[in-house]
């Protein structure tokens, strides 16, 4: 059985976001449910990846149920909300789709570190049920989040020489 587990079913909100100056920033995922707040450590790459699959999977619910989902976030809070203690590291993530309900579960997965090498120790697991606008909303906000970065994403904190 896992440490954690947890079913935000469904979520009032979710959330990607960072805390710390540019070059040092920590990247968060965060979701609630009546007073209930989650927040986890992920990376920056993770949030890149998750934002382009869910992308992915809202365009191919579109098309499939022939529906835009649209959403405008400047109209939506997508802060994180206080206090911010995470739960656990994310070490995977994964997506779904429940047709029935017309859901879209986002599956988080803890980071586990073993001290020894026969130690054996089930990660947590947080599930948390989303609506496709949320999705789409956190897309944007995760993949607006890394752009937001640096200045330029080429450079990813190394020297980058130009020349004529």
């Amino acid at each position: 059985m896992p440490r954690t587990e947890i079913d935000l079913n469904p979520v009032d909100f979710i959330t990607i976001d960072t805390i710390g100056p540019k070059g040092k920033r920590v990247f968060y995922l965060q979701a609630g449910k009546d007073g209930q707040l989650v927040s986890f450590v992920i990376e920056k790459e993770q949030a890149w990846a998750l934002g382009e699959a869910i992308k992915e999977l809202v365009d191919d619910l579109d098309e499939r149920f022939n529906e835009k989902t649209e959403v405008d976030i400047s109209q939506m809070d997508m802060n994180l909300r206080e206090p911010i203690e995470p739960l656990f590291r994310i070490s995977q993530m994964g997506l779904g789709f429940d047709e029935e309900r017309q859901m879209v579960v986002l599956v988080a997965q803890e980071l586990v570190i073993r001290n020894r090498p026969e130690e054996e120790v089930e990660p947590g697991v947080v599930r948390m049920w989303c609506t496709r606008e949320q999705m789409r909303a956190l897309a944007e906000q995760a993949l607006e989040t890394v752009k937001a970065g640096r200045a330029d994403p080429k450079q990813n904190g190394r020297l980058v020489y130009y020349w004529t």
